[in-house]
């Protein structure tokens, strides 16, 4: 059966961050693929200023850096608030022959008892935690851990150093920077 890691967000931009526990975790727990996932909107966010079709863009441009890496456009799709356990369920459904790891930080773990259908979503779904410091995981779920260099990298870091005129390509993936800086995405 084929393992795929699932990492999903707003991705408003990817980053470094991103990249690293993607390919950790892919590396780690020998998966086939990482799919980044781009919500189109959170259940737990405000609205991303940056249009979900951008924000395809950018998770491509980082996703094209390895070939087991690819984006999966059903949340985007669906638009409005996507809940896991719905589009899990789905992807199971699209895809009886994966065996699919959900890739959450650390931060999430103490959060997983608020999460919608969370008993449901544990028999569909391997959760995988990836260790962040200040974060020690504290749950009664079955949570894989993996070990992830700490990047103190944000995406609304990011977004607040372009909004200031600061060069931040050097947090992002690839050609993402030129990407950002071409289509003015985040300049005031």
């Amino acid at each position: 059966m084929k393992k795929v890691g699932i990492l999903g967000g707003t991705f408003d931009p990817p980053h470094l961050g991103h990249y690293i526990i993607a390919k950790e975790v892919l590396i780690q727990l020998q998966l086939d693929e990482i799919w980044f996932m781009p919500t189109y909107q959170p259940p737990h966010k405000e609205n991303s200023n940056t249009s979900p079709d951008l924000r395809k863009q950018m998770v491509t441009i980082m996703a094209n850096l390895d070939q087991r890496f690819r984006v999966e456009s059903i949340e985007l799709e669906r638009k409005g608030i996507s809940y896991s356990y719905e589009t899990l369920t789905i992807l199971r459904n699209q895809h009886p022959d994966i065996e699919f790891y959900f890739i959450i930080g650390g931060d999430m773990v103490d959060y997983l008892p608020k999460w919608y259908q969370i008993e449901e979503l544990l028999e569909i779904v391997t959760f995988v935690g990836v260790k962040r410091e200040g974060f020690p995981h504290t749950t009664t779920y079955p949570i894989m851990e993996v070990d992830v260099p700490f990047v103190d990298i944000s995406s609304s870091m990011i977004r607040k150093r372009y909004q200031k005129g600061l060069d931040s390509s050097h947090f992002l993936p690839g050609l993402l920077g030129d990407f950002i800086k071409e289509n003015q995405i985040y300049e005031s």
